[in-house]
Parts: C-alpha cells; structure tokens; sequence
C-alpha cells in the first residue's frame, strides 16, 4: 500500500509515517516507480503506536516490546504485563514527585528555598 493510503486508512500524516519509517518502527519496499510499498499489516501496527504513545509509551519501549508482542503466544498476555510494569513506573514516579512537593512545600516561606533543609544559617 502506498504511504498516502497508509496514511488515510490510520490518520496519520505522510511526515509522521516516514519518521517511523526512518526509526525502524515500519518498514517499506519499494516499487519500480520507487515509492514506498507498505505491507497491508502496517495498519494495525501503527494504530497500536498512536495508542501505546497515548499511554505513555515511548517510541524506544514500542520498538523494544514490537517483536516480542508479535512473537508471543498470547499477546493479549504480554500486552497486559507490559501495562502492569508501566503501572508500578508510574507509581514510582508519582511517589517521587509527591516527596518532591513535599520538600519544595516545606521550602516555602523559609527565607531561602534553595538552603539546605535543617541547614543553620551562619
């Protein structure tokens, strides 16, 4: 399929295609004409890009779990335990930004937020 059909059937631009195409997420052929050629199963993977990222995927993760989703027994599976860990990182750094708050909100008002909490002034 070409690249302006890709792109309508998952309505993503040209731009955004071609940049996964350049970072190994799609990969094309090309016809004698030397335009791109897209295999039908492209559709489907790129949907699941545009969700993973909306779920806070990185690119990097999508590219690094791609194989191992399409080579599982049970994708479904997989899938789900790579959302569990997602979780527990989420969690993570949830209860780092809530100790981050914590320090900043201890910090206002003291004069000097940037000293040393517990620090005596000289």
């Amino acid at each position: 399929m070409l690249i302006g059909e890709l792109a309508a059937r998952t309505g993503m631009s040209r731009d955004a295609i071609r940049f996964y195409e350049r970072t190994g997420l799609v990969t094309s052929g090309r016809l004698p004409s030397g335009y791109r050629d897209f295999p039908p199963e492209t559709v489907p993977w790129l949907l699941y890009v545009r969700t993973a990222q909306t779920l806070g995927f990185s690119l990097a993760e999508i590219a690094r779990h791609g194989e191992e989703l399409r080579d599982a027994p049970d994708p479904a599976d997989a899938l789900s335990a790579l959302m569990q860990e997602k979780i527990r990182l989420i969690d993570s750094r949830m209860a780092e930004l809530a100790s981050l708050r914590a320090e900043l909100d201890a910090r206002v008002g003291t004069g000097c937020p940037l000293r040393v909490a517990g620090a005596v002034s000289p």
